[in-house]
């Protein structure tokens, strides 16, 4: 595999990662802030927001930082994210993902920040300051 070394930032504030029923609509709430993701499917609505916007009657027991990769890449880049990721999956840092067209997000649980941000440190990968 070839190895990336990424320049990455987190993003300010805590995040939230909720599911709810397939058939739901999408809540005012899952749409304020300077990131979200909202996906749909057959099973799942899944929303990532910041984790102030989350009503307390919807259950999302983990909080999340969110590492923006600074990008943009081009589809025919391959193994960006898995570069990323790898040091973290190997040492058992669980992640949550999300691709926009530009760029790749990593969350990762709060209790796994510090050495998430090691490990990646120890991979090659650069954190710049928060915007």
């Amino acid at each position: 595999m070839e190895r990336h070394q990424l320049k990455f930032r987190e993003l300010p504030g805590l995040y939230a990662i909720a599911r709810l029923a397939s058939d739901a609509s999408v809540p005012d709430w899952a749409t304020k802030g300077d990131f979200t993701s909202i996906t749909r499917t057959a099973d799942e609505l899944s929303i990532v927001c910041p984790a102030g916007n989350l009503p307390q009657d919807v259950p999302a027991p983990h909080r999340w930082i969110c590492l923006k990769l600074e990008g943009p890449f081009p589809f025919s880049q391959t193994g960006i994210l898995l570069s990323f990721i790898d040091p973290l999956s190997t040492n058992g840092i669980p992640i949550f993902a999300v691709a926009t067209y530009d760029t790749d997000y990593v969350l990762i649980q709060e209790e796994f920040v510090g050495a998430a941000l090691d490990l990646l440190h120890g991979a090659g990968h650069e954190r710049i300051s928060k915007r």
